[in-house]
């Protein structure tokens, strides 16, 4: 067992539709910046920094840290598909919980393009043709984005299996738009109702555009140190990481023609159990959650992934209000990536600094009473999925 990793300073910027943001190492600055502010230390502290980005060439990271200092650290560039930001996190933990380092900056940020996301480049195997093949034997390709048909067919798969209404799935994007109003970093803010949500152009049955996360530019950042930095630097009480595990696909997303395991619930599940065990808690000890919800579909399945209602229970579990405030637990209370955004990078440092904002009770008008365990979901196709238990004592 290492030693206890701290979440001492977090920050971010306003996430932006592309072409009305700023240039990505103006983000990354701002948002590293007002990290080192809220953990108050200079960047001369860092001893290691770590920068998360998905669309860039290969030493943005530098470009982005060097305008924050240049004492000549280590800068490590990541990238994991949408999991990179808490990937970049996983990797700045570890070093602190090994030894290496007392104090280290991690970055997201991506500064994206227009449309659907699609391939960079078509004269290499794509790294999702395995997960191609699967939806490819399940249930074909049509014109919609490739996105929305993985995890619409996953959407789909649910439905026909527990007879969900398509509805149900439209009620997640209404609960998205009404957390996000309290958040002044999130890009959609203006309410939606359900028969609203539903009446919006089709993308994949079940999803319409309302229930899709949108292409988003954006930065998130935080310091982590050792206790013995914290307690240095006057630190009274900082959050922490409690337990935090890193999955990726197994035979079965192959083997088991599911569209709903050739999105990550296997990877989800198993992060779960990883990081409940390391934490010595289960669910019903977690108030508040950020969970990856690049579109309705993702946030439904998740629900059971993570264990919060029982499998085919998540119907159920959403109309009875479980999923936000008064309910059982609030998820995405920040409006999650339907809402928020998701800057694909900088989405795991979001979610974490929204944690620590609600574990240190200073979250506004978005605020769980009484939060104390936070769990945070990250996970990219191809595939990651990152868990991770936040704690403050």
């Amino acid at each position: 067992m290492g030693r206890k990793v701290n979440v001492l300073g977090v920050g971010m910027v306003k996430f932006q539709k592309p072409g009305a943001s700023e240039e990505y190492n103006v983000m990354a600055r701002k948002a590293a910046r007002a990290a080192l502010e809220d953990a108050g230390i200079a960047y001369d502290a860092v001893e290691q920094a770590y920068a998360g980005y998905v669309f860039g060439d290969s030493t943005c990271g530098q470009r982005a840290i060097y305008e924050v200092g240049l004492t000549g650290i280590p800068v490590f560039n990541v990238n994991n598909n949408c999991a990179t930001g808490s990937t970049a996190l996983l990797l700045g933990r570890q070093a602190v919980e090994g030894g290496l380092a007392e104090c280290v900056l991690v970055v997201g940020f991506e500064q994206m393009e227009k449309g659907a996301l699609g391939s960079k480049y078509t004269d290499r195997t794509n790294p999702m043709d395995q997960h191609a093949a699967v939806m490819s034997k399940v249930q074909g390709f049509n014109e919609a984005p490739p996105a929305a048909q993985f995890f619409g067919g996953a959407g789909r798969e649910y439905r026909w299996r527990w007879g969900t209404k398509k509805e149900t799935f439209a009620k997640i994007s209404e609960k998205a738009r009404k957390h996000a109003k309290n958040n002044p970093y999130a890009l959609f803010t203006d309410p939606l109702t359900v028969d609203e949500i539903m009446a919006a152009p089709e993308v994949f049955d079940p999803l319409t555009r309302y229930q899709c996360c949108p292409p988003t530019c954006g930065a998130a950042a935080a310091i982590l140190c050792s206790d013995e930095f914290a307690q240095k630097h006057g630190a009274s009480r900082p959050v922490y990481i409690a337990a935090q595990a890193m999955t990726t696909d197994t035979p079965a997303t192959f083997e088991a023609d599911s569209m709903i395991k050739a999105i990550g619930y296997d990877m989800a599940a198993n992060a779960a159990k990883k990081a409940y065990e390391k934490a010595g808690l289960g669910p019903k000890d977690v108030q508040v959650i950020e969970l990856h919800d690049c579109f309705t579909a993702n946030e439904l399945l998740t629900y059971e992934a993570l264990g919060l209602c029982g499998e085919g229970e998540a119907e159920k579990f959403i109309w009875a209000g479980d999923n936000t405030y008064g309910g059982k637990f609030v998820t995405n209370p920040s409006g999650g990536l339907l809402s928020k955004g998701h800057p694909l990078g900088a989405t795991g440092l979001a979610q974490c600094a929204e944690l620590v904002w609600q574990l240190r009770g200073t979250a506004g008008a978005r605020q769980v009473e009484g939060a104390k365990v936070a769990l945070q979901h990250n996970l990219g196709l191809g595939g990651a999925c990152v868990v991770t238990v936040y704690r403050r004592d």
